[in-house]
C-alpha cells in the first residue's frame, strides 16, 4: 500500500526537516504534503475532493470524463475539483494529460495545541 502523508507544518518546519534529513543520510522517503496552517488543510480536501479521491484510489490513470462519471457528477465540477488537487500535488497528470491519484490511501496527520 503506498500512502500519501497530509501534514499541518508551515514552511520553516518543512525545510529544517529536510535540512536534517539530508545531512543525516536519513531522509524521510514518505509521500507528505504540508499545509502552513489547519485551516488549509481542510479547505483543499472538501467532502467532494474526497469522494473523488476514493474513486480514484488504487485505479489507472483515466480522463476527467471518467472520472466525472465514476463519481456521478458533471465534468464542469470534478475540473474544478481536479485542478484544486493537483495545485497541491495530490493528484498528478500523465504525459498523455490523464489523471491519477498514484496512492492508495490517504494519512491525515494534525496535532491541536491550546493558543
Amino acid at each position: 500500500m503506498t500512502t500519501i502523508k497530509l501534514t499541518v507544518q508551515p514552511l520553516a518546519g518543512a525545510l529544517d526537516d529536510f535540512v536534517r534529513g539530508w545531512k543525516t543520510g536519513k531522509a524521510d522517503k514518505e509521500a507528505r504534503i504540508g499545509f502552513a496552517t489547519p485551516e488549509l488543510l481542510w479547505e483543499v480536501p472538501t467532502a467532494r475532493r474526497w469522494a473523488l479521491l476514493k474513486t480514484m484510489a488504487g485505479q489507472r490513470p483515466m480522463a476527467l470524463r471518467d472520472a466525472a462519471r465514476r463519481v456521478g457528477r458533471d465534468v464542469k465540477s470534478v475540473h474544478g475539483d481536479v485542478h484544486a488537487l493537483l495545485e497541491t500535488g495530490i493528484l498528478r497528470k500523465t504525459d498523455t494529460g490523464a489523471i491519477v491519484f498514484p496512492y492508495t490511501a490517504i494519512h491525515v496527520d494534525v496535532l491541536m495545541k491550546a493558543a
